[in-house]
């Protein structure tokens, strides 16, 4: 077996369970909440494309090149987003944390906070990633400051790294966190889950 094979996360708050087409209107429902596809700095399936969605990250799971995840609120059950191991390089071993998405009503719940803990517990302590990497937009300030919360390091700006749907170039900000620095990532991110309790 793969050690990039699909895998259940079982976390304080979510699951994170392999993505399949099952979860389908799961998503839908929970990309409606917040209308998730209508922010111009970040890409979120439409309701009507989220079959293709699900296609195009199961076949990338196919390639060896990404591991995708539906996030499982375990409080009352029901899917809140997606979120994948990308960019695998399975030599090194090395991943990217992204294509991340949660419904508007979970923001705040501890459900990202969760789910990266599981994530990244994952990649340094059963894959043995040295490094675990996580790209944005410059313009996503939201995001960069989550990433830069978890303890992440800011590598550097891919300037004009690559097209937005609406054909806009955009710069990517490169964050990483080094295997060294795990334990004290992980010990900010179980502090802040436990105050939650």
């Amino acid at each position: 077996m793969t050690p990039f094979a699909p895998v259940t996360l079982d976390g304080r708050f979510v699951t994170l369970e392999p993505l399949s087409q099952e979860h389908h209107d799961g998503l839908v429902d929970a990309a409606k909440d917040g209308e998730l596809w209508k922010l111009w700095y970040t890409s979120v399936p439409a309701p009507e494309g989220m079959a293709t969605e699900i296609d195009r990250r199961l076949a990338l799971q196919d390639k060896g090149t990404m591991l995708p995840f539906v996030t499982r609120l375990k409080a009352d059950g029901r899917l809140i987003g997606m979120t994948t191991y990308m960019n695998i390089d399975p030599v090194t071993p090395r991943v990217e944390i992204g294509s991340t998405w949660n419904a508007a009503s979970a923001h705040g719940s501890g459900s990202n906070p969760d789910s990266k803990l599981l994530l990244l517990r994952h990649a340094f302590e059963t894959l043995g990633c040295p490094a675990v990497e996580f790209r944005t937009h410059w313009l996503n300030h939201q995001s960069r400051e989550a990433i830069a919360r978890l303890g992440a390091k800011q590598d550097g700006v891919l300037r004009n790294h690559s097209r937005t749907l609406d054909g806009v170039l955009r710069d990517t900000v490169v964050f990483s966190i080094l295997e060294h620095e795990w334990p004290a990532v992980r010990n900010g991110l179980e502090f802040r889950l436990a105050k939650r309790f």
